[in-house]
């Protein structure tokens, strides 16, 4: 599936991001990922953080439950917190055994600085804004993750690639579906909520996110530097 990364609000937001966004998408990190070449232990402390980012989204949708003015969107948000909590995080956890971390390790384990950071800036729109500024807030997590998943694919696709299962998770169909409602979610929301007087104030939103996932990435990377 080859998402509609150029169309509408998010294509727009993405555009006008430019460099923010490719300092995300292709961080030093993301490369190594994509060659093999990133240290376990670089790779490790980017799961137990990630299944850390995963509690605190769970809330972030619970949030959009409560904020929704619609059946319809309180529809999509209950469905985006089951999928976290239900789906996501038992693969998660069912991945993260593989690298010997296991769900009571990973969430005794303290937030780092740049989870807690990004996390709560995204909760922070969606109790300072209104649906849309929440879902701008999430989009470069969700559908990020969905352009680095079907970038890295084609060359993680190799027999005895280390994160080929990671990278298969992300570009595989039911996640590139997800980031492709959450694309057209942000068009119907965009619609009702009058995103061109407000479009300043979400590309800021935009930028900010997009700057904390690269800033997430550090967290690991953070290792191979020293």
């Amino acid at each position: 599936m080859n998402l509609p990364f150029d169309r509408g609000l998010f294509g727009q937001l993405r555009h006008d991001a430019a460099g923010h966004w490719r300092d995300y998408v292709e961080h030093p990190f993301v490369r190594a990922l994509e060659d093999g070449t990133l240290p376990s232990a670089a790779f490790r402390r980017y799961l137990t953080q990630d299944y850390l980012f995963l509690i605190q989204f769970a809330r972030a949708y619970a949030l959009a439950g409560y904020k929704s003015a619609s059946v319809a969107d309180l529809r999509a948000a209950a469905a985006g917190l089951g999928a976290i909590v239900d789906v996501e995080m038992k693969l998660h956890v069912a991945y993260c055994a593989d690298w010997g971390l296991s769900e009571a390790e990973m969430e005794a384990e303290p937030e780092a600085m740049e989870t807690i950071a990004y996390t709560r800036f995204v909760l922070d729109r969606g109790l300072a804004g209104d649906l849309l500024d929440l879902h701008v807030a999430l989009a470069p997590c969700i559908i990020g993750y969905a352009e680095i998943g079907e970038r890295l694919a084609a060359q993680a696709d190799v027999a005895g690639h280390p994160y080929q299962a990671w990278v298969a998770a992300y570009a595989g169909p039911e996640y590139q579906a997800a980031a492709l409602a959450a694309v057209y979610t942000l068009d119907r929301l965009a619609a009702s909520r009058g995103s061109e007087s407000r479009y300043a104030e979400l590309a800021a939103t935009f930028v900010t996110a997009t700057r904390l996932e690269a800033a997430f990435w550090d967290i690991g990377w953070s290792l191979v530097k020293r």
